[in-house]
């Protein structure tokens, strides 16, 4: 009996093409298959279920029958393709121009989107900075401010219009045709754009209890396609407006935060969480380098189809809108190119020098998150595995491997 034809026709570092032919005879064997699948699960009236005559199953099934043939031999193809081209790291698949006549083979194409791998000529000798950007007083004070704000108290104001930082509460109600619809309660501070800026300056020119009716303008970049540029009449009521009265910055309210001796300890651990902040930052701009550097020096492509699934990934992470896909995945896509760029020069190291995460690798990083939240080792398991982010720990783990023997390889300097 005659063989599937499997034969290349393009390849290139993220796809193949594949022309297969699949001849009559072996057609045949699926047509006559699916004929007798189709006549065992008939149900038609003057026949027994399962007597029904292949003529008539063919008669009355022949669409269906086709497409259970095609069907068949893709899937038949497929798995010899696999064997023939030692597929590995398929990304994906899709079937193209295909011709299935009466009688003669059913030929097609396969497209296959394959992970490429990557043959790093150049992983070392790059010359990197790391570059420590120093903690101001002015951050500080920004973050014991801060920790007066979340200790505050709000006090009511009588009789006063509100100003910027002030919390109020108001009720906005629409106004059609001259009659106010349902009012809508809100709480908000004035200044921290959680409202139009618009309707801000209305709220700061009424006094509690008072009600105005306004026509506020969306702006043109509103989240809200309907109401972009459009003007809406509202009528808006200030029932209250508070204050928001910050504790005194002493030892009392260092003490109240945290387990700190004083305002002086408060200070000094701010100071080295923000010390420690700016080394991670620092960290992961030497690492941005490094990755440039060596994709630049390997001229690494990002294929296709890793581009698409990472958009599609992000379109799932933020939930964006049918109506704006078009536009993220015009923002987004310079974005996840690199991502996926970056994740095969990874990949392709790691593969290499043999780097990955381990067993005990993966047990350690876990037991050191069970004794920083003081729970049991198995719960720690537990709870990773039922979230699904055990493979997160496994890759942070490999890339922190791969980027120690990477930066082992080049030369930084240090700049603060």
């Amino acid at each position: 009996m005659t063989q599937i034809t499997i034969e290349k026709t393009h390849e290139d570092s993220g796809s193949k093409a594949l022309a297969v032919s699949v001849p009559p005879d072996l057609v045949k064997q699926a047509e006559n298959k699916a004929v007798r699948d189709f006549a065992r699960r008939a149900r038609l009236p003057g026949f027994r279920k399962g007597k029904v005559p292949p003529a008539v199953v063919r008669q009355r099934y022949g669409e269906a029958i086709r497409q259970t043939v095609l069907e068949a031999v893709v899937q038949e193809s497929w798995e010899q393709a696999v064997d023939a081209e030692s597929l590995t790291d398929v990304l994906g698949r899709s079937v193209r121009n295909v011709k299935f006549e009466d009688e003669g083979p059913i030929e097609f194409e396969f497209l296959v989107e394959v992970k490429p791998k990557l043959n790093l000529e150049r992983t070392g000798g790059f010359s990197l900075t790391r570059t420590v950007a120093p903690v101001t007083d002015d951050q500080v004070d920004e973050q014991l401010r801060n920790v007066q704000e979340q200790k505050a108290n709000w006090l009511p104001l009588e009789g006063e219009k509100p100003s910027p930082g002030h919390m109020v509460r108001v009720e906005v109600a629409p106004i059609e045709d001259g009659e106010a619809g349902e009012a809508k309660p809100y709480s908000l501070v004035l200044g921290e754009g959680k409202a139009l800026p618009e309707l801000e300056e209305r709220i700061m020119a009424l006094t509690p209890g008072e009600s105005a009716d306004e026509d506020i303008r969306f702006p043109d970049d509103h989240p809200d396609e309907s109401k972009r540029g459009q003007s809406r009449r509202l009528r808006i009521t200030l029932h209250e407006v508070k204050r928001q009265e910050l504790p005194p910055l002493d030892d009392a309210l260092a003490r109240e935060v945290g387990n700190f001796e004083d305002l002086a300890a408060l200070t000094a651990a701010i100071r080295a969480d923000l010390e420690a902040a700016a080394k991670r930052e620092a960290d992961g701009r030497l690492r941005e380098q490094l990755i440039n550097e060596l994709v630049s020096a390997n001229n690494v492509e990002a294929p296709r189809a890793m581009v698409a699934r990472a958009i599609h990934a992000y379109v799932e992470a933020y939930g964006v809108p049918q109506d704006q896909l078009e536009k993220f995945h015009e923002e987004f896509r310079p974005i996840a190119e690199t991502q996926v760029k970056r994740d095969l020069v990874l990949d392709a190291v790691a593969t290499a020098e043999d780097l990955k995460a381990t067993e005990e690798d993966i047990d350690a990083r876990v037991a050191q998150i069970a004794a920083g939240r003081n729970m049991k080792v198995n719960e720690v398991y537990a709870a990773l595995q039922k979230s699904q982010r055990l493979a997160e720990i496994e890759r942070a783990l490999t890339e922190e491997k791969v980027f120690a023997h990477l930066l082992d390889q080049s030369t930084i300097a240090e700049e603060a």
